[in-house]
């Protein structure tokens, strides 16, 4: 490799993954490459990267010696929290102060937040008969540091944090340990705080049910069916309200498939229920709230929420679609910051807070809130939520972070779900699957047809999924429906984000050598993934071929499909490989989401916008009609001769 091109290499590697290149100057790069050559350099880059990339395996709760916890209560240390009582306004969420005094204080002294607020072995069951529970079996669900806005504490010893708590059915313990995260002492435990209605119905999702005219609402609560019966009462503004019952679910430790989810990071979860609210008139506007009949006869009400219906398939409106992948959840106080692995989550989520009015459904496609196995971490991520989920159809794929466990049907062998394999995901969210097991599924929008696969099951020609992805794109009435979208969390397309290009594959193994003949033949419009935590658009594409040049308006027939990678909405950014690519169009080391308008049938807008700021970033523009559709592409039509 000559110096040109190895200026070239650096540049362009800079360019797309800023700050991985800050410890090697250009000179010294460059060096390396005549030295060394360029394929060991793009092994030494591969090291570096995939160090970042792989760090976020570890959660920040795992990083805590829970069975190392020694307990060392002491008179010259206290914790006290105020108010004791929250939601005497029926809020589910509210900040509370942290008061912290310690006689013996260190840098590392920290805070967790425990619920229940007994969090004793006393709690615990053991983890086999053969030994007692440690003295803590239970990780915090929340935890932040003694200093973290007193920089002084170390010498003083005082302190005060705010803390945010949600109602998460159950009350509320702030502990005060020294020695750090790894051997940690507890020295104090504080009073107890407790919601006014710990029980309370609260965070609503909103998803469409199997038919186009049908809404679910998924909710949590404290309240099983032996003590309460759930229900919604909903109706159009200004009509009769009518009342629809709604199913409970829940599970309990046996559930899960392992550590941690069955062991410290277990939480009680409540239970879940869900409505159908059917027979549903087109895109109006309804208005809802949970209840709650106790055995009493008292009704417990949650607040009053509203959603848009659907359109039915194929109708001629204004339709607006958001999706993005691998959001995660933070939280608002700063606490248990995940390795600074979910800094544009919250940007994300105040961006389409602030955009409700311009959107219409919402399909956050896997990976949507890395519990990793600590279950806490769900009711933050649906409180997180709430004001989209509760208004839109909040629609969601299954990501490995959500489903993948050893010997638990899942197509990867690998501890990314922490013991959850799919059970958590399945139950705190509704999908229009036929088996909620097998995460794929279709649905309908007005002019849109979105089949969603489940990546983390076998795809491949053969299979069950394979068959239902294709039954998908032939169903569909491309006259009434023009807009054909495929989803997946992981990349089945094209990706050049480093660790696909390190495999020499660009894409999952498999992937679209499996399934580019249905979306050559069927002419799927765009298929869109997460996993990769970046931005890329590529051309037009099929076998690696750009079927187009044209980059931001394509008018007729676009010969191929465009692949979409949209799986920076949260978590830790992915580096891409440090070269170009053929069919790569555009890509944005940052995070953002996508937005889909289509105006009519012949018209549709393709939108990337930054978490940052909302603003567009990349777009391009599809202008056809149905004959565009019909018309023959390579291998999108099957061979004739006069003789057939």
């Amino acid at each position: 490799m000559n110096q040109s091109a190895a200026t070239t290499a650096i540049q362009d590697f800079k360019r797309y993954n800023p700050g991985y290149t800050q410890r090697f100057s250009a000179a010294t790069m460059a060096e390396m490459i005549q030295v060394l050559g360029f394929s060991l350099l793009v092994g030494i880059w591969v090291v570096v990267c995939l160090q970042e990339v792989e760090s976020h395996g570890d959660h920040p709760f795992a990083k805590i010696g829970i069975h190392q916890v020694t307990f060392a209560l002491t008179d010259a240390a206290y914790v006290k929290a105020s108010p004791a009582v929250l939601g005497s306004k029926d809020q589910n969420s509210e900040w509370v102060t942290v008061y912290i005094s310690n006689l013996n204080p260190s840098i590392d002294d920290w805070i967790g937040v425990f619920s229940p607020a007994n969090f004793s072995d006393s709690i615990c069951l053991p983890e086999n008969s053969r030994f007692s529970p440690p003295y803590l079996c239970s990780a915090p669900i929340k935890y932040q540091y003694a200093n973290y806005t007193n920089p002084s504490y170390k010498v003083t010893g005082e302190a005060s944090l705010k803390l945010q708590l949600i109602n998460q059915r159950s009350d509320f313990a702030f502990a005060l340990f020294t020695g750090g995260l790894s051997t940690p002492n507890l020295v104090a435990v504080s009073n107890t705080v407790t919601f006014e209605n710990p029980n309370a119905p609260n965070y609503p999702r909103l998803a469409h049910g199997k038919m186009w005219d049908e809404m679910t609402v998924t909710w949590t609560s404290g309240y099983g069916i032996n003590e309460a019966e759930p229900f919604v009462e909903w109706g159009r503004i200004g009509g009769d309200q009518r009342h629809s019952s709604a199913g409970t679910l829940t599970f309990d430790r046996r559930s899960m498939c392992g550590a941690p989810a069955r062991t410290v990071g277990w939480r009680d979860p409540g239970y879940i229920h869900t409505s159908f609210l059917k027979d549903l008139w087109p895109n109006q506007v309804y208005t809802y709230k949970l209840g709650h009949k106790l055995l009493n006869g008292t009704i417990i009400w949650s607040q009053m929420y509203q959603f848009k219906s659907s359109p039915y398939p194929g109708q001629d409106s204004l339709q607006r679609v958001i999706i993005f992948g691998d959001m995660g959840k933070d939280e608002a106080d700063g606490s248990n910051e995940y390795n600074n692995f979910q800094p544009g989550s919250l940007n994300t989520t105040k961006q389409l807070i602030d955009d409700l009015e311009n959107i219409d459904i919402v399909f956050h496609i896997g990976d949507i809130c890395y519990a990793n196995g600590y279950l806490s971490q769900w009711d933050q991520f649906t409180s997180q939520i709430e004001p989209i989920a509760s208004v839109l159809p909040y629609m969601i794929a299954s990501g490995n972070h959500e489903r993948d466990w050893p010997n638990s049907g899942s197509f990867y062998e690998n501890n990314d779900s922490g013991g959850e394999c799919g059970v958590v995901a399945q139950t705190m969210f509704h999908v229009p699957a036929v088996n909620r097991d097998k995460f794929w599924y279709s649905t309908d929008y007005g002019m849109f047809r979105f089949c969603i696969a489940d990546s983390e099951h076998d795809w491949r020609e053969g299979t069950e999924q394979y068959n239902f992805i294709e039954q998908c794109f032939a169903s569909v009435d491309r006259q009434k429906q023009p807009w054909l979208i495929f989803i997946a969390h992981r990349v089945l397309g094209y990706s050049s984000s480093l660790f696909y290009a390190v495999e020499g594959s660009f894409g999952e193994p498999m992937g679209r050598d499996s399934l580019q003949k249905l979306w050559q033949k069927y002419k799927v419009d765009i298929a869109i993934y997460g996993h990769a935590h970046n931005y890329e658009r590529t051309c037009p594409v099929y076998e690696n071929i750009c079927m187009s040049d044209e980059k931001n308006h394509y008018i007729g027939s676009l010969n191929g499909t465009i692949h979409v990678v949209a799986g920076g909405a949260g978590a830790d950014l992915t580096p891409f490989a440090p070269f170009e690519t053929t069919w790569s169009v555009f890509r944005d080391y940052d995070y953002g989401f996508l937005k889909l308008t289509a105006f009519d049938h012949s018209n549709l807008l393709f939108e990337y916008k930054k978490s940052r700021d909302g603003k567009v970033y990349d777009s391009f523009t599809i202008s056809r009609d149905y004959r565009d559709i019909l018309s023959c592409t390579v291998d999108s039509c099957s061979s004739t001769t006069l003789a057939s």
